[in-house]
């Protein structure tokens, strides 16, 4: 690929070259937009994924040198070698960010596009597995519909880099360098198409279609099976934080969630009665044990009519009543619906009528804005008008065909089975989109209806941009076993590097026993939560789970409610209680950061090359996380006291390695004991506790002893403040539930501690909402103490102040 000529336009620079042509766009000073095509034209397709636009007022240079061309915005540099087109990409100083190979980067072969007809020859079967209703066309007729292109672009990714993203992944591969992943959407495999890299990059690739990446002996590479074009940004940090506002810029700002939905949710396969609802509920709140949300799993319609958006009325005999009762405990009420509808239910005779099912006749063609509003107005009617509060839209990625037999697919094979059918009823070009129009669909169907619901929706695929719409994707239908949790960790840290705040897991994994004859039904314990190998596996994943976005049990085989595993005075019931009171008293810090999501693109579950770039030690930590700012979240990971079926384990330590990075000292959360940072250190993590630092240098608002998120304590709230470095965090309050904070109706506490002069600020309240309290007592504990000599010693002052929203200063040498 010859670059023949450049074309230098007012907002853009145009190359002809001798295989196609090639349009950058600057949207920033750190985003560049490269397209390639063989065609005359660029595609003219509207982008599912991306909402930003360009920048007018973004100046760009254009030098032509002797053998390439350099385009350049105030942060970023394109060199351009004009023999082969191959692109180096440089920061201002002209440090190499990454390149593609000198013989050159992009390639697109074309291929003609395929369509499905279905005509009278065509067969439907319909057929129920362990993942729902399934109905699939045999006999169905392919004829040529366009011409389009496999897309390849190529990277010499540097020896120092670790490269993160993609999505969530069952493989749990932290660090992707030196792997391949193959990425359609799938059980247990939520894709975004986003890669960002610890020199200070991210990629963002304007695709739908099934993908590879690789970075092996088959080549360092980014393949798109069906594109019109090639379409990608190339974002420069270099921090890490700062290539998710990058990404958030051109995918759209996530929405806050409700305050409630970062407190417990409670969920099972499943919930049969509106009176087992009401029940849990109950005794939820009779044993005093914190909680917000009661879920209801599949089958809560009538009979054998999947998908149907309305209540079983002998089971359901009140659906109105049912919710106020539930609000009346204050607990919301989450419903799992489907894209996927039995045709004999009223649902699909309903989208049928309209011309909204796809191929198969069962599934809603998320793709019609008709077919959108029609399944909203299904759900609305069915459902929210009854007082629901969140969805869970399950199975969004409708077309899974490998979940049966004994003997999992090997992943070509497994990739080859699913993307077939999902392209047997969706354009090959636009497979792996169908969650994020999904989502669209119910977000501005619920924002019409009303302003007083934030949307939740938890959700089992993704893509770029779904965050805008209120969703929480969860990893799947995984297995409960020590090696799923382990791999878990990194799955979650790759997914918000995407730029995708929240995520979540099965509490204790969703399948429990162990059925031979199916493959995904692997878990290690027959007995359930009678087990005390799965009691103390469930205990774990629970202390992990209460530092992840959204915190939630479910799952099949045994029930999860927290009385199933023990008794007060007992081990492991004591244990899980511990870290649910833990995450309800954090709820001030959390639902503060959840506004930083969305205010400040934030990312709240963060790998630690976001804090810790310049510290190589932690690039391939899979096991390791920071919860914010403050906190460094070690789960653990390995049995300590019992295999399964309650064999008691001998002999084996109760602790596990922590790699506390460096350039800042950290503070064990358990003990106030400081420890230096930049080393591996034994830690003790016997049940009750999983090892849990706090980095010197954070404020950490905390709550009271409280049953659900939005109970007040006014007269209750804690500032801890760990010294050793300067820091600043905004306490955040709203009315929880409403959209009135994008008019501005919220109030910021801003608070900083200054380490030069050992003074705490509470500077002035901005803003307010109804409802806010105005005369609030702070206790307020230091941590550490800096004797003089630049080191920090092990201290803990107090002190107690009423906050009026006025300005407050606190000298530690005063107290």
């Amino acid at each position: 690929m010859q670059i023949i000529r450049h074309i230098v336009q007012t907002d853009r620079l145009l190359l002809e070259t001798t295989s196609g042509r090639i349009m950058l766009v600057p949207y920033s000073n750190k985003i560049i937009r490269i397209r390639y095509t063989l065609d005359a034209e660029f595609s003219t397709q509207e982008s599912l994924m991306i909402t930003g636009l360009p920048d007018p007022k973004i100046a760009f240079t254009v030098e032509d040198r002797d053998s390439h061309l350099l385009v350049s915005t105030a942060d970023l540099t394109i060199r351009i070698l004009k023999k082969t087109g191959a692109f180096t990409y440089l920061d201002a100083s002209g440090a190499v960010l990454t390149k593609e190979p000198d013989r050159r980067g992009k390639t697109l072969v074309p291929m003609d596009v395929t369509k499905s007809v279905f005509d009278e020859s065509a067969n439907f079967e319909a057929g129920q597995g362990a993942d729902g209703l399934r109905v699939r066309a045999d006999n169905v007729t392919k004829v040529r519909d366009r011409k389009a292109f496999h897309t390849k672009l190529e990277f010499e990714w540097m020896e120092d880099e670790a490269l993160y993203g993609l999505g969530s992944h069952e493989e749990g591969v932290m660090n992707l360098r030196g792997t391949h992943q193959y990425l359609y959407q799938q059980n247990m495999k939520a894709v975004v198409p986003v890669l960002v890299s610890t020199r200070g990059y991210g990629i963002v690739v304007d695709s739908y279609s099934m993908m590879t990446f690789r970075d092996d002996a088959f080549g360092s590479y980014l393949w798109t099976e069906v594109d019109d074009e090639m379409d990608y940004y190339f974002i420069h940090g270099p921090e890490m934080d700062s290539i998710v506002y990058g990404i958030r810029q051109l995918t759209g700002k996530a929405p806050m969630l409700p305050k409630w939905s970062f407190g417990y949710v409670q969920s099972k396969e499943r919930y049969t009665s509106q009176e087992e609802l009401i029940a849990v509920v109950r005794e939820y709140r009779e044993r005093g044990l914190p909680l917000d949300c009661i879920v209801l799993d599949w089958k809560s319609w009538t009979g054998e009519l999947w998908g149907q958006k309305t209540l079983d009325p002998e089971r359901f005999p009140d659906p109105k009543a049912m919710v106020e009762e539930l609000h009346g405990m204050n607990t919301r009420l989450m419903v799992s619906i489907w894209p996927i509808m039995n045709p004999q239910s009223d649902n699909n005779k309903e989208m049928n009528e309209n011309g909204c099912l796809l191929g198969n006749q069962a599934t809603y063609d998320a793709f019609q804005e008709k077919g959108r509003q029609l399944y909203w107005k299904q759900a609305n009617e069915g459902l929210f008008a009854h007082g629901i509060d969140a969805w869970w839209c399950d199975c969004t990625e409708p077309f899974e065909a490998d979940w049966h037999g004994s003997i999992k697919p090997e992943p070509e094979q497994r990739m080859q089975i699913n993307t077939e059918e999902a392209k047997l009823y969706l354009d090959p070009e636009f497979i792996n989109a169908y969650s994020l129009l999904h989502s669209k669909g119910i977000y501005e169907g619920q924002r019409r209806t009303t302003e007083s619901k934030r949307v939740v929706n938890l959700t089992r695929s993704a893509y770029a941009g779904q965050h805008r719409y209120g969703t929480v994707t969860w990893s799947g239908d995984i297995a409960a076993n020590w090696e799923t949790l382990r791999k878990q960790i990194p799955a979650g840290l790759n997914f918000c590097a995407t730029g995708s705040p929240y995520w979540t897991v099965d509490i204790g994994a969703f399948f429990v026993q162990n059925k031979p004859d199916l493959w995904f039904w692997n878990g290690d314990y027959d007995a359930g939560a009678q087990d005390m190998g799965y009691r103390e596996l469930y205990a774990r994943w629970f202390q992990y789970g209460s530092f992840l976005p959204m915190f939630r049990s479910h799952g099949t085989d045994t029930p999860r409610e927290v009385w199933r595993f023990g008794e007060p005075g007992e081990p492991v019931y004591d244990a899980i209680v511990k870290f649910l009171r833990l995450r309800y008293e954090l709820m001030p810090y959390i639902y503060s950061l959840s506004a930083h999501v969305h205010q400040h693109d934030y990312t709240l579950m963060r790998a630690l090359s976001f804090d810790f770039r310049h510290d190589p030690n932690t690039y391939n930590i899979g096991d390791q996380f920071m919860f914010g700012p403050a906190f460094l979240v070690n789960p653990v990971t390995e049995p300590m006291y019992y295999n399964s079926n309650s064999e008691v384990l001998e002999g084996v330590k109760k602790t596990r390695d922590v790699y506390l990075p460096t350039g800042t000292a950290w503070y064990d959360f358990w003990t106030s004991r400081i420890f230096e940072g930049g080393r591996m250190i034994e830690a003790e993590a016997p049940l009750d506790r999983i090892p849990l630092y706090v980095k010197a240098g954070s404020i950490v608002p905390m709550g009271g002893s409280i049953q659900f998120a939005e109970e007040r304590t006014d007269d209750n709230r804690h500032i801890r403040v760990y010294t050793g470095q300067h820091v600043s965090f905004d306490y955040y309050e709203d009315e929880g539930d409403n959209y009135n904070y994008e008019k501005g109706v919220y109030a910021l506490i801003p608070m900083v501690w200054d380490e030069e002069n050992r003074t705490f600020i509470i500077k002035e309240r901005e803003g307010t909402y109804p409802g806010m309290s105005t005369n609030q007592s702070f206790n307020i504990t230091f941590f550490g103490v800096n004797d003089g000599d630049g080191s920090l010693k092990e201290a803990e002052k107090k002190t107690q102040i009423h906050y009026t929203g006025n300005y407050i200063e606190i000298t530690l040498k005063d107290l």
